[in-house]
Order: C-alpha cells, then sequence, then structure tokens
C-alpha cells in the first residue's frame, strides 16, 4: 500500500537580486531585479507504508523543499501530493496526528523546561489518550536511553541528548509518516550511531514510512535500502545504493603496499593516482582494465601487498554531483 505519492511536483522561489554596496541599494529602490530558482522541478516517486528511503543530494538540491511540501508547510506551484491519503496542505487535524517532521537544527523542546513538560504538552496537542502516551513514553525512554535526563532543563543537555528527545517529542503522538530532515547533523560518530539504531528500531516496530535526508553516508547506507537522488531541483536517480555504485562507480581502487621505493611516472600508465605515501600507494583503475592493472603490478613492481576495492559510496556520490554524469 502507497503511503506517500507525489506526481510532477514544483516548487519555485523568486528571489530578489541586488548589485553590491550603496550604490547597489540605491538602484534597487527603484528597479528591483529578481531571479527564479527552482527549488522544485518536476520530479515523481512513489513509497510504501512501511518503507525507509534515503533522500540525498547536496545543498539547495531541493530536499528540504521537498520534505516541507510533503508535510503541509510549503504549498507547491504545481503537481499532485498525497501522504496517507490526504492532501498535505489542507492540514486536517486526522492528517497532522499521524506525521511528524524533525529537522537536525530546529528546536521543539522548550528551552527552559524540562523535556518531560514538552511531551506532556505535545500529549494534549495531538490529544493521545493517558494509556497510550505513558505505553509510548516508556518505549521511547527505553529506546533512546533518556530516562535520566526528563527532568532537566533542556538548555542544560547536551547536543546529543537534546537530539534523542527531540525525536521523542516528536513521536510521542506514533506518527505513521516520518520526515527526518539531517537528524544526526553535529553529532559525534557515537550518538549517531545511537540516534541511526532508534530510528531503525522505530521503523521495525511500529511499520512507520519514513523519508531521511542526511548528508553523512553513515545514515543512509546503515538504514535505507533505497535511496532517491536529487540535483538541482529535480529527482536524478531511483534505486538501491548497489545500483548506483553498479551505474556510477565505473573504476576501481588497488591499494598496493611496496618492499622498496618505485617509480612514481611507471605508476601512471596503469591508472590514476589516488594517493602516493610510499609505500603505500592506491590506483584508480577502469573496472575492464582492474585485472590486467593489478598483474602487471605484480609483474613488475616490488609488491608486498595487494589489494581490489570498490571506491567508498561517499565518493561515488560526490563524484556523481560534481562530474554531473546522469546518463
Amino acid at each position: 500500500m502507497e503511503a506517500i505519492t507525489v506526481s510532477h511536483l514544483r516548487k519555485f522561489y523568486k528571489v530578489h537580486k541586488k548589485e553590491p554596496g550603496l550604490l547597489g541599494s540605491l538602484k534597487s529602490l527603484f528597479a528591483r531585479k529578481y531571479e527564479t530558482i527552482e527549488a522544485v522541478n518536476d520530479i515523481s516517486f512513489k513509497i510504501d507504508e512501511g518503507e525507509l528511503v534515503g533522500f540525498i543530494g547536496p545543498n539547495g538540491a531541493g530536499k528540504t523543499t521537498t520534505l516541507k511540501s510533503l508535510s503541509g508547510l510549503l504549498y507547491p506551484d504545481a503537481g499532485f501530493l498525497s501522504v496517507l491519503g490526504f492532501s498535505p496542505w489542507d492540514k486536517k487535524a486526522e492528517f497532522l496526528k499521524q506525521i511528524a517532521f524533525v529537522m537536525g537544527q530546529k528546536n521543539q523542546l522548550w528551552w527552559d523546561l524540562p523535556p518531560y513538560e514538552t511531551f506532556i504538552l505535545n500529549k494534549e496537542i495531538y490529544e493521545v489518550p493517558n494509556a497510550q502516551f505513558e505505553q509510548t513514553l516508556n518505549e521511547l525512554i527505553d529506546l533512546l536511553d533518556i530516562k535520566e535526563v526528563m527532568t532537566i532543563q533542556t538548555r542544560k543537555l547536551s547536543l546529543g541528548q537534546r537530539m534523542k528527545c527531540e525525536l521523542a517529542a516528536a513521536l510521542i503522538h506514533r506518527p505513521k509518516v516520518l520526515f527526518l530532515d539531517e537528524p544526526t547533523i553535529g553529532l559525534d560518530v557515537v550518538m549517531q550511531k545511537k540516534i541511526r539504531d532508534f530510528i531503525k528500531e522505530y521503523n521495525l516496530r511500529y511499520k512507520a514510512t519514513i523519508i531521511l535526508t542526511s548528508h553523512y553516508m553513515g545514515d543512509v547506507k546503515e538504514l535505507a535500502k533505497r535511496v532517491l537522488v536529487i540535483d538541482k531541483g529535480k529527482l536524478v536517480f531511483d534505486g538501491s545504493l548497489s545500483e548506483i555504485i553498479a551505474k556510477y562507480a565505473d573504476h576501481k581502487l588497488i591499494s598496493v603496499v611496496f618492499s622498496e621505493p618505485v617509480d612514481k611516472i611507471k605508476l601512471k600508465k596503469l591508472g590514476k593516482i589516488k594517493s602516493f605515501s610510499s609505500p603505500k600507494v592506491v590506483l584508480s583503475v577502469k573496472k575492464g582494465q582492474t585485472a590486467l592493472a593489478a598483474a602487471e603490478i605484480l609483474k613488475n613492481f616490488p609488491v608486498e601487498d595487494l589489494n581490489i576495492e570498490e571506491p567508498a559510496i561517499e565518493d561515488i556520490i560526490r563524484e556523481l554531483f560534481t562530474g554531473k554524469n546522469y546518463a
């Protein structure tokens, strides 16, 4: 069953352009110039109930605009949207009670109150029955390990503790659809993993439909079987991470440790040198030439160790956006 349907979504912004300096300010008083920004330009996709999808792209690609449109915060210029059978911009109470939107850089916790007070407030806002509230809160406390911070002022919590409480506050009403926009931003690697583990467990336990945006590929690799890639407002890929590797990674990496110094110029003939820190060298070689290059290295160089591997998914995504090769 489909939980989210997006068809030909478009959202444009008119941005005022001003020349620098005082003269530019004076000119803008009499002749304003505007530029149209295509934040989201004709994208379409569907997400099934209970699916956890990664939504990735560079800064300004249109990720947050899409999520805001799906949650009803923005009204699109064109296209059709459906979330759980509702039109988001109608903002019906039945719809709002079934979704949650968590932004890593935005706070919903009351700064001078302990998290528990915000949880109580959200319980009343979403009209959560007492028994369900107690059960859900106990589960969230256990999953997120926040028992010790429930009665501490939010302002006194660490970033990681606040982020866990932000998630708890957003989930008090057990939303069926969860929009997560950079939920691990600014967190250390240990806390990132704890948040990822929680998101995975919540998805499995409640069969929630989740769209996750993140610049940390660790989030996406660990959580999402399917990814949507957006760039400059256009959807450029919809599939699994393994498909991205198969489609866009046209090379492999050969890591070699030599037993004595080698001629860098001779190595350049076999592939592109990614790093050269004697005695270790990493070569990027076209996939069809990998076996031949490895054989040449073993035959003509003093090799102590050799390893062939796929490039890191982070590097593939980075090259995907910088190279703009979507064919």
